[in-house]
This record gives C-alpha cells, structure tokens and sequence, in this order.
C-alpha cells in the first residue's frame, strides 16, 4: 500500500497499542507469556507492599533478579533468584515466561535460573502478590504451579512458613547472604529437624548454633515468648503429609513491616521497620551474643561483644582474606604473618618455637586435658608436639589444642571465665608481637608490681600536680606536664616536626613506648580543649593512630599518641635505609588501602565527619607490621570546633592541597581524596611529585603519569625503578587510574574514599578517568598563590609572581578574614 494512501489512524493505533503494552508489561504486577522484564523494568505488586527486578547490592557489580519492600526507603530484599549466577548486564538480559516456567537469560542468551515446573502451556502468568509471594500460574486454571515462598533466600514473612514437605520432598530452609553485599548462600540455615519437632540453627548445614526447643502443644520451649501473642500468632502443624510453621501479624497499629531473617552474621533476628526513623529494628535475635556464633571470627580470630568491629586478628596474624573481612564475613579467620619454626626445647636445629601470653580469654573449643606436675611440664609437652598451637595450665591440669583454633573471645576483665592461655609464635616473631597490639595483660611478678604500684601511690599523692588521672572516657589518660616531661627526657629526642608542633619519643613508667605532639598556638579553653580530646579519644581505627591521652595546663597542650616503630612513610619511599631495603609493591598496596579504610572511618563512621586537611606520606606511620596509620587526624577540627571555613597556612610542601582550597570555596572530605590521590602517585613511583632538577625547571609527576594512563601507555614505565618492575601491573594500573579519579579539578567528580576501598579490594572496576586538564594549569599558577596567617608580612607571603587575579585573591580574603572573625578556620599543612 502506498504509504501516503494509508489512514491517518493506523500510526496512531499502532502506538496506542504499543503504550497500552508497556504498562500492562512493567506497570502492572504480572508477566505473561511473549513478555519480558529486562533492565530497570519492574513489575509491583497490586497493592504497592513489594517490587521485583533487577538489582545489585550495595556496590557490587553483579546484578540479581530479586523482590524487595516497595514501601521501605532502605531498599531490603527479601527474595533472590539467582544466587548462585549472578549476570553482569542487566540491560541485555531478560526474564521471561517461555513454555510455561519463568526463566532468566543473561546476555549471551544463556539460562541462568528457572523455576522448573513441567508446565508446558501457552498461558502461563508469573503474578507478584502483594504478600511478597511470587506465583507462577496456569493461565487455563489460575492454579499455582510454582511459588518463591517454597523456595526462601534468608527471610521468612508473615504469612509464609518454614517446613519439609513429605508429599514434595521438599523443605524450606532460610540460608544467609554470604555478606552484607553478597546474596549467595552462607554458612548459616535455619531449618525444621522433622526427627525432633524442632528448628535449628546451623553453621555449615551441620554444627548446631541455636535450638528453638522441642514444640510442646503450645510454643516451643526456647522461645517462651510466643505465648504472648501480641504482635504474631504462630501455627505448627505436624502430620503424615509433613511439618510447618507459620505466623500472622496480630497488631498492626505502630510497625506494619515484619519479617524474619538469618543473617550473614550468623543470629536469626525478628526485625521491623520504624517508619518514624527510616530504619530496620531489631526486636529478638538468637543467640544472643555476636560471640556465641559459631565459629564467627573463623580460625585465630578473637571475638569481642564489646568493640564495633566484632573480630580481631591475634598478635602475628592478619585477617585471611581482607575482602570478606571488611565486608563483615570473618569465616575465613586469620593466618601467621609467618610460620612456626617446629623446634622444641631439646633441639639445636631450629630455634624453638615460644608461646605468647593472653589473658581474659574464653578458651578454643576442644582442648585435649591431662593431669601435669605444673606449667612448666605443661608447656614442654605442647612444645614437643608439631600439631600443638596452644596449651593452658590450670587447677593442675594441662590443656592443649591442636591444628587451628576457634571461638576464642575476649572477655572483660571483671569476667570470672576469663583464663589464662599462651598461643604458639615463632621465636624469630617474638620481638614483633611484644610491640604488637596485645590482648591480655603482660604477665610479671606479683610482687614488683605490688611494689611499684604502692611507689606510684605515694608519688601520686607527693605530687598531686603530676598524678595521671584516668579520664571519663574509657582509658584516654589526663596527664601531668612534669610526667610527659620526665617520659620523653626532658623533650630530649624529637620524632618530627610538622603543622601544629613538635612531635617527642618517650617512655611511661610500664616501659610502653609512646609520642607525645607539643601543640603551639591552640588557643582553646579548659573545657573546650578537653571536650575535643574526648571527641579525637573516641576514635578507634587500626589505621588511626590511637589517641592514648593529653595534657593541658594552661597554654601547655600535648597530645600522646601510640609510637609507630617504623616511622613515617616518607621516609620508606624517599629516602629509605639501607637496612631497610626498598618498600615491596605488595606492602604499598597493603598502605594505600589501609590508609583509605582509615580516612573512610573519619569521614563516615565518627559521630561528626572529620576531614584531616594534611594527607601526604609524613603524616602515614608504619607499625612493626608495617601497618599504616594517618597521623594528625582531627587537628583541624580540634583547632576550631566552630569554623566554617577554611583556610590554609603552607610551611615548605606543596603539591596535597586540592583546587578549591586556593579558590576560597569551604572544603569537604573531597579535599581529602584529592590529597589522597596525590600520595597514590608517590607510592607507586618512589618519588616526590614535584622535583626541582638542577638547571631549576620543576618536574610535576602527576602530569606525567596523567599522560600515560590517558594514552595507554606502558604503567610499568611510571612505576618506581628501584622495584624492577616486581609489581602486579593490574594492581598498578588501577592505582593509577584510582588516582586520576581522585585529583580531578572539579570535587564532584572525584570518588568518595569508600569508592576508593571498594576499587582496591577489588569489589568495583575502575573506569578510564577523565583527562585532568586543570592539573597543569593548577599547578603552574601554585607559586602564584598567597597563604595567610594572621596578617600580611614578608615572612608568610610566598609570591613570585603577582597577577591581577592573585592580588584580588588575597585581598578579599583578608578582608573577610577580618570581618568573620572566627568564622575562618586555619588548617596547617607542614
């Protein structure tokens, strides 16, 4: 038909057609056969409570076919498909009805999941329900073939249940995420025992972890609380067709979104949602305890209810796998930073092995008990046996433990179960674990220091002005000025000098070995000064360094922090010992990530957000483990509390300080990826990023290695020769590309830090970046730019050049300065 005879309605209708088709596909609750979901096409259920389609957790980068509580700001999935094969391309696949069963296509058009049945018709209907129940049924019939409720991920909704069906053969059983940005299965269930009429919960589908008690007629005996009644009304039904248990809402009036879940962390929980504070509550959890878990820290890991953080390594272990860990799956436990010699005390060939002291400790499972003559006897019989890791002495009797050890926890030293336990080292690990972060209390000689505890008492109460006072929160320590002084001989061996003071070695009393920073011109009050110590006190990272105490009486205000044996990084990577040799690619790897966990927990984690103002490789210290730590943390907002602005004093480094610093703008913790971003470049190069040579042109590396990465050129060109090229090039080209990301002009574009941890544990690609085209021209203006103290005067003005711009700069800044008073805040950068 010739297309300008045809009837003016038929496009019209064709498009009608076409709309109508898309609404019924994706706004509607079902998908029928011929249609497909695909991309960020969802279907709802009818009365809005629950909404399916494709979805990524958190920032994983895998995709998942899952349901989820539409009414819920916090975006909680309750049901996954595909656990097992995530896809990688939402938009090139589909789910579809084909034949009667709803099936998943990834990209390549391969089956990724299906539900299965022997449905073979035309008509078939997959209807999400307003239940969170997806059905898949008989368009001829309605009856349902196939149901997601029969098949739960981790959670349990009213109105579903939880049995073995006999007819079937079949059982529901609830399996945990593997973590919180993980959906396949875990290693907790929650399942019906059919044998004993009860539920259990499992680590590994075998080790019981909690029972719900045998059911009595009434409720089951574990969970006294279903007698209530008066949120749930529970069913259990047990006859020769199979068991099950179920639950209605009895009161809906306050919280109307329920549900059960095993979590990845191993506890089942009941959880509603508190509309009023746009969160998920917790309201009965088993076991009780994180600790009771089974197993939860893994092998060689130390649980402890108290802290934030659950598990820790042992002193001469490191988490096994660092992705899961920070992700909050610890089963893989830890492993020796090196391994036992095997030695014993009656051979030459090897030194012997020896044993550190711990205490407050819950014991391993499985110790192996015999009757011994004392402690001595005990510890040769483990120290003589390969397969011994540790032994305890106890009401004359000796236990050991062999092969790996698990459920150890730190108790409270109040805790009437805390024992004594000594875990086998390597001798050639002995002097590293002694400066290590220790558990347990060092053993001594009760008598010594009963002696020296009544010396200090007397002192104290001699030198009232000196006396070490404990401060209210938790072990940060008010010291007296003559005690710091005597520690640190008078100020007589100085560490550093840097923004804010000088930095001194000193010894406390019990020989640990400590820094203490002089403050210069913190004007604070009293009271001010110690409500910031209380705020920087509270924070507790393992890649901050720890806030131990201070000390302010009158103008003098000291910090003391913990002492970092192996210096700063600088001098690791410019100027690095002899003995020491060349930092390894995979130890810089190891700082660059522990520093971003590190500014990731003072820019999100703290009470208040906190931007250090003064990332650069001085401010980095290395542990005996080389373990980083950012140093000088929360100077800025220690200096002003109430400022609003910042501005910036440079005394001698350039090259860390981002654009919007110089432009006036308020800073944020972008400031600190930009600074960050910097420092990636001279770990990966060994040199500073800005170098003057000798005819006195300045060499600005970033711009360098900018044009490589852009260009694809070779990385391993950029990379520091001294390495000769022993590096991952992978982990180098991302570091690059990480660190173009982060020093890009405009702050919006640049990752937040816990982008930047996700990319180097390998949880997120890293893209090309843009190009940085302000970088140059930045920099090539930096000698152009004036920083202010208090005033104007040769000594603190840096000007080789003054355009128009420059001028205008300073002086508007002056001005305001002046006129806000204490609106602008100083930030020093060394």
């Amino acid at each position: 038909m010739d297309a300008r005879k045809t009837p003016f309605f038929v496009p019209i209708l064709f498009y009608l057609c076409f709309f109508i088709n898309l609404q019924f596909s994706f706004g509607a609750d079902s998908i029928s056969a011929y249609q497909s979901l695909s991309g960020d096409e969802t279907i709802v259920s009818s009365g809005g409570n629950f909404e399916l389609g494709f979805f990524k957790p958190g920032n994983f980068s895998k995709y998942y076919i899952g349901i989820w509580f539409k009414k819920v700001s916090a975006r909680t999935v309750i049901w996954v498909a595909n656990r097992e094969r995530p896809i990688t391309d939402k938009y090139s696949s589909v789910l579809q009805v084909v034949d009667g069963n709803l099936v998943l296509f990834d990209e390549t058009h391969t089956e990724i999941w299906s539900t299965n049945t022997k449905l073979k018709s035309s008509r078939a209907v997959a209807i999400l329900l307003d239940e969170g129940n997806l059905v898949l049924r008989n368009g001829s019939s309605n009856s349902t073939v196939w149901q997601s409720r029969d098949y739960p991920s981790d959670t349990w909704l009213p109105g579903g249940y939880l049995g073995y069906d006999k007819r079937a053969n079949r059982t529901q059983i609830l399996t945990s995420w593997k973590n919180s940005e993980d959906p396949s299965p875990g290693l907790y269930t929650f399942e019906l025992d059919p044998v004993g009429n009860q539920y259990l919960l499992r680590w590994n589908r075998s080790r019981q972890i909690w029972t719900s008690g045998v059911w009595n007629g009434r409720l089951f005996t574990n969970v006294p609380e279903m007698a209530s009644g008066v949120i749930f009304s529970f069913t259990y039904r047990s006859n020769t067709n199979g068991s099950y248990l179920t639950y209605f809402l009895e009161n809906t009036s306050s919280i109307t979104q329920w549900r059960f879940i095993v979590d990845y962390n191993g506890q089942i929980k009941e959880l509603g949602w508190l509309a009023d504070q746009q969160k998920w509550s917790s309201f009965w959890s088993k076991p009780n305890t994180q600790c009771q878990v089974h197993a939860f820290c893994g092998a060689y890991g130390v649980c402890n209810d108290l802290t934030s953080t659950f598990c820790n390594c042992l002193p001469g272990f490191k988490s096994r796998f660092e992705k899961s860990w920070t992700s909050g799956d610890y089963s893989g436990g830890c492993k020796r930073l090196m391994e036992l010699e095997y030695g014993n005390a009656n051979t030459t060939s090897k030194k012997a092995d020896i044993f550190q002291f711990f205490s407050h400790m819950k014991w391993p499972d499985n110790p192996q008990a015999f009757s011994a003559v004392n402690a001595a006897r005990c510890k040769s019989n483990c120290l003589s046996n390969i397969s011994c890791t540790a032994y305890a002495y106890y009401q004359n009797t000796c236990f050991t433990w062999h092969g790996d050890l698990y459920n150890m926890q730190q108790l409270p030293e109040n805790d009437n179960n805390g024992r004594v336990i000594y875990i086998r080292i390597p001798s050639s690990d002995s002097s590293k674990n002694n400066k290590g972060i220790i558990f347990g209390v060092v053993g001594g000689s009760i008598a010594i220091l009963s002696i020296f505890s009544g010396l200090l008492l007397l002192a104290f109460r001699r030198h009232k002005a000196n006396k070490i006072e404990r401060a209210a929160e938790g072990r940060m320590v008010a010291f007296g000025y003559k005690d710091l002084k005597n520690a640190t001989k008078n100020f007589s061996e100085m560490l550093g000098k840097g923004g804010f003071g000088s930095v001194y070695k000193g010894t406390l009393p019990d020989s640990t070995v400590i820094a203490v920073k002089k403050l210069e011109g913190v004007s604070q009050g009293e009271k001010q000064f110690r409500n910031e110590i209380s705020t920087i006190g509270n924070i507790q990272h393992i890649n901050l360094v720890h806030l131990r105490g201070f000390c302010s009486q009158g103008n003098k205000k000291l910090l003391v922090y913990e002492y970092a044996s192996n210096g700063s990084l600088d001098s690791h990577l410019f100027n690095p010992k002899k003995d020491e040799g060349i930092l390894p690619w995979t130890t810089r790897y190891e700082i660059a990530l522990g520093t971003a966990r590190g500014l990731v927990y003072l820019h999100e984690k703290c009470r208040d957000c906190i931007i250090h103002c003064d990332i650069k490789p001085e401010n980095i210290l290395l542990d005996s483990y080389m373990c980083p730590k950012v140093a000088d943390f929360g100077l800025a907002k220690l200096v002003g509390h109430n400022f609003s602005r910042v501005l910036t004093t440079m005394r001698g480094t350039r090259g860390y300080l981002a654009p919007e610093w110089i432009s006036g703008a308020a800073i944020t913790t972008k400031a600190d990826v930009y600074s960050y971003g910097m420092m990636l470049l001279e770990l990966v190069s060994g040199r500073r990023n800005s170098e003057q040579t000798r005819d006195g042109k300045v060499n600005f590396f970033p711009a360098i290695a900018a044009n490589v990465i852009m260009n694809e050129g070779d990385i391993l060109t950029i990379l520091d020769p001294n390495l000769n090229l022993v590096a991952d090039i992978e982990e180098v080209s991302n570091i690059c590309r990480l660190a173009c990301w982060c020093i890009q002009e405009d702050e919006h574009v640049r990752p937040t830090m816990s982008k930047i941890v996700q990319v180097l544990e390998g949880v997120l690609d890293v893209d090309m970046p843009p190009d940085p085209r302000g970088l140059q021209v930045f920099i090539d203006n930096e000698d152009d730019i004036v920083f202010l103290t208090d005033k104007p005067s040769s000594s603190n003005l840096h000007i080789q050049s003054d355009p128009a711009w420059a001028s205008s700069f300073v002086e508007e800044q002056y001005t305001n300065k002046k006129t806000q008073g204490s609106k602008i805040q100083e930030c020093e950068s060394d």
